[in-house]
């Protein structure tokens, strides 16, 4: 795996990750009871990215190294996930006798 695939492989998964744990543990503002002027009710009442982006890191890098080992092992390869047969096996000639 070159080095720009593994840092797009870490990337997606880093986002996706995020967009699971943005709304964990979330309160708004409807339920503290304190809506800004202005603002929706649910707004988020005590958003803080710096916390959301640390837990997503601790979650991204380890689900990283374990798809990345999957990959580099060759464990599991694209022909694998070929269900429907469409990938087609290379003919293999026999040498002249």
């Amino acid at each position: 795996m070159a080095p720009t695939s593994a840092f797009v492989l870490f990337a997606v998964i880093w986002f996706m990750v995020f967009f699971i744990v943005l709304p964990l543990r979330l309160e708004t503002q409807g339920e503290a009871g304190e809506v800004v002027k202005g603002t929706h009710a649910s707004s988020p009442a005590n958003f803080s990215f710096k916390r959301k982006a640390w837990i997503t890191t601790m979650v991204a890098v380890p689900l990283w190294g374990v798809i990345a080992g999957v990959i580099l092992s060759g464990l599991i390869s694209v022909r694998d996930i070929d269900w429907f047969h469409r990938m087609s096996t290379p003919e293999v000639s026999r040498p002249a006798e």
